[in-house]
C-alpha cells in the first residue's frame, strides 16, 4: 500500500515574487525551489507550490507526495480511463509525477515522489 507523505497547495500567482514574500515574510516559510515559472516554500514539515495564475485562474491545484508514484499508478490506471491524466513522468524540479483531473471540479491533483539519486 502507498504511504501519502504530504499534501501541498497549489497556489496561482500574478506574481510569484510577491506571493512567495508574503510566505516568507508573514508566515516564515523559507525557498526551497524556484525558477522563472514555478517556486515552492517549506515551513517544518509542509509546503507551498507557486505557479502562475493565467486564464483557468479559478482553477484548483493541490500535490499529494506519497512514497511510490508509480506502485500508486500501477493500482489505479484502470480506473481513471474516462479522467483527464497525465501517467508517470519527471519534472526538473526532481519530483516523478502523476497528473489528474478531479472529476465535476476544475481541480488538478498532482500525485508525485522525490526522485534519488
Amino acid at each position: 500500500m502507498v504511504k501519502a507523505l504530504f499534501l501541498s497547495p497549489m497556489v496561482p500567482s500574478f506574481d510569484l515574487a510577491v506571493t512567495g514574500r508574503f510566505f516568507t515574510d508573514l508566515l516564515g516559510f523559507s525557498l526551497a525551489f524556484q525558477s522563472p515559472t514555478y517556486a515552492i516554500y517549506q515551513k517544518d514539515h509542509l509546503t507551498v507550490h507557486l505557479l502562475p495564475a493565467g486564464e483557468n485562474i479559478g482553477q484548483m491545484e493541490f500535490y499529494l507526495e506519497v512514497d511510490d508514484v508509480d506502485e500508486l499508478w500501477a493500482s489505479m490506471k484502470d480506473k481513471v480511463q474516462r479522467l483527464k491524466v497525465r501517467e508517470p513522468f519527471n519534472q526538473e524540479y526532481m519530483m516523478r509525477e502523476v497528473h489528474i483531473e478531479v472529476p465535476a471540479t476544475k481541480t488538478l491533483l498532482m500525485v508525485g515522489q522525490v526522485i534519488k539519486g
